[in-house]
């Protein structure tokens, strides 16, 4: 059976990617795109990125028969947008992340259940060769039981490139809502461990001067359920000129009981020290599983899920923690329970 999907939202370029892939796959058929805003509409128009057809999604939602809705607006619309589709008994794939509090994601995870709908997302650092490698070494337990998790997420501010909605007030929801769910969802993935604490987290204005309420800057300090200790930082700091070419964009190092690993998202190797050996080992890569995100989508919807593969429970509950420490931080909370 071939999956209707219809578009809501262009405003952030990761959309492009689902649409590309979605466009390309014969078990899905786009059935409509819709771009409320006139200049990003105009902008897709021109450049032939996307068919837009529609430039009201309520009328959208009413007109065109679709199986799913897939979102790509600005942050704090994603939420009001996902809650409609879901009214109308649409499952929705979306662009991280899926909404800006906790209380928009309550509506979400509800109509989940009550429907027996799906929801999907961009959740693509599992599809990387580097993490799918990490992920088969630390499951072997190649450097034995992790006891402590360290990942730097940092992206380019790139003032004048970057969307304008990014800085208007009300319309991004925060910078650690916005990357470190990325980190959210694969740790546990990659680990086997869960969240339990958030013991500390921080945002805050470094950077983006020129709009003091936009928090550029963030960072987390984190429990897992055998004590594991987790430090994060997704500050927008990393330098412009260099964009996302470095080894430190999207690091993660894993330290065991029997030795320690680390890869970032554009290595290519895994690197590895483990007890008992004198040389760094440099690990080959794997196949990636590029698109996975969206197959795990579609294998969710037909109710074939595969073991701890992305699903509709793991992403809301990636939702949930990441909008919990963007919460702590906002608050200036300490020692949340995430159990």
């Amino acid at each position: 059976m071939v999956l209707k999907l219809a578009f809501e939202g262009f405003r952030h370029g990761h959309i492009f990617d689902l649409y590309k892939r979605a466009d390309a796959a014969p078990e899905i058929e786009i059935v409509a795109a819709c771009e409320e805003d006139p200049a990003t509409r105009n902008a897709i128009m021109a450049a032939g990125t996307a068919n837009i057809t529609h430039d009201n999604y309520e009328n959208m939602l009413k007109t065109v028969e679709c199986d799913a809705v897939a979102v790509g607006d600005y942050y704090a619309k994603r939420g009001a947008i996902i809650y409609q589709a879901l009214s109308r008994g649409k499952h929705v794939i979306c662009d991280k992340p899926l909404c800006t509090s906790l209380e928009e994601l309550n509506q979400i995870e509800h109509l989940c259940a009550e429907k027996h709908l799906k929801i999907g997302c961009m959740l693509d650092l599992r599809d990387t060769p580097q993490f799918i490698g990490v992920r088969k070494l630390v499951r072997e337990g190649k450097i034995g039981d992790v006891h402590a998790i360290s990942f730097g997420g940092q992206h380019p501010l790139l003032l004048g490139t970057r969307p304008d909605w990014y800085f208007e007030p009300g319309k991004h929801g925060g910078t650690i809502n916005d990357i470190a769910i990325h980190a959210i969802d694969i740790i546990p993935w990659i680990s086997g461990l869960e969240f339990t604490i958030i013991n500390s987290a921080r945002s805050w204005n470094a950077f983006a001067t020129d709009f003091p309420h936009f928090k550029d800057a963030g960072q987390m300090m984190l429990t897992m359920n055998n004590g594991c200790g987790v430090l994060g930082d997704v500050s927008y700091f990393m330098p412009d000129s260099s964009g996302y070419s470095l080894p430190l964009y999207w690091r993660m190092t894993f330290w065991g009981r029997k030795g320690v690993l680390e890869t970032s998202c554009v290595a290519g190797e895994i690197l590895v020290a483990v007890d008992g050996e004198q040389q760094l080992s440099m690990l080959p890569l794997p196949e990636g599983n590029p698109g996975g995100y969206l197959e795990a989508f579609m294998r969710d919807v037909s109710g074939d899920i595969r073991g701890d593969a992305l699903d509709t429970a793991s992403v809301l509950r990636a939702a949930r923690h990441t909008l919990m420490i963007q919460r702590a931080a906002d608050l200036d909370l300490r020692e949340v329970d995430l159990t």
